[in-house]
């Protein structure tokens, strides 16, 4: 690990010929993801040419542009497959894909699944803003049943997914919740997932007042953080609460936590079995 500290860190791994300050709107969370994954990053001592930030399109995506590590701008909905690619051609970098809920749940859906599935040795990091936030405002599959958007001015008629619930579904190895406001605890959350074996996925709560907030009667981006101060409740303390007394509350912490090895880790061991065999 280097000697730096602060700030410093921050400006350790930024790519300085990029436009700064940043896109993200005043109020966003979006950039203290970005700090918090560079923080994570530092405390593991990783190389960053050890380091791969695979992202997809959205105002999540734009966080691989500004960060000194290998990293690959890609299609929308289409992050994973290229993390998988990257994992299994060289299982010793230490893969991460960063999306948006519209990215991670909608078009990409399908490969969120499939990746969490095969279990392969990607930290998936879902920035969830509950909106559709770079392309005007529409609603995503995490949109809150009953909030507005571009797309459900009457008010969001389905119902929404449930990140965590997805990925333990789908068999994801690590599973878990943060904010962009305990962000103590989402230093110690990535840093836990990137550290571990196979597909570990951590879902991140992150404002967007300017899409998401300004329609549902948020009157400021701080609004929507004391919304989350309010709300958000460590899971221990939520599992003890009667079910009259959940409505509304954000369950926060590790709610999956397995050892499976990767898809890449036994692919390995089959390749050198055959190898063993033919020899």
């Amino acid at each position: 690990m280097s000697e730096f500290t602060g700030n410093e860190i921050i400006h350790q791994y930024l790519r300085h010929n990029k436009k700064f300050p940043h896109v993200l709107c005043p109020g966003c969370g979006h950039g203290i993801v970005l700090g918090s994954l560079i923080r994570s990053v530092h405390s593991l001592a990783l190389a960053k040419d050890d380091v791969v930030l695979v992202a997809g399109i959205g105002c999540s995506g734009r966080l691989a542009v500004y960060v000194d590590f290998n990293t690959v701008h890609t299609t929308h909905g289409r992050a994973l497959t290229f993390a998988t690619g990257i994992k299994m051609a060289n299982p010793k970098l230490k893969v991460i894909c960063i999306m948006g809920d519209g990215d991670a749940l909608s078009i990409g859906g399908n490969h969120l699944i499939h990746a969490a599935r095969r279990n392969i040795g990607i930290t998936a990091l879902i920035l969830n803003n509950n909106i559709y936030g770079m392309t005007g405002g529409q609603c995503s599959p995490t949109t809150p049943e009953g909030s507005w958007s571009m797309t459900s001015p009457f008010g969001q008629m389905e119902k929404s997914f449930d990140i965590v619930e997805l990925g333990t579904a789908a068999g994801a190895n690590f599973v878990a919740r943060g904010t962009v406001f305990h962000i103590h605890n989402l230093d110690r959350m990535v840093s836990k997932a990137i550290e571990r074996p196979g597909f570990n996925l951590v879902e991140i709560v992150s404002p967007c007042h300017t899409q998401f907030g300004r329609k549902n009667k948020y009157k400021s981006p701080v609004d929507m953080y004391r919304w989350i101060k309010k709300n958000a409740t460590p899971l221990e303390r939520y599992n003890e609460l009667p079910e009259e007394q959940r409505a509304g509350r954000l369950p926060l912490g590790v709610f999956v936590e397995r050892d499976a090895p990767g898809l890449e880790e036994r692919y390995q061991a089959l390749k050198e079995k055959l190898m063993e065999g033919a020899s």
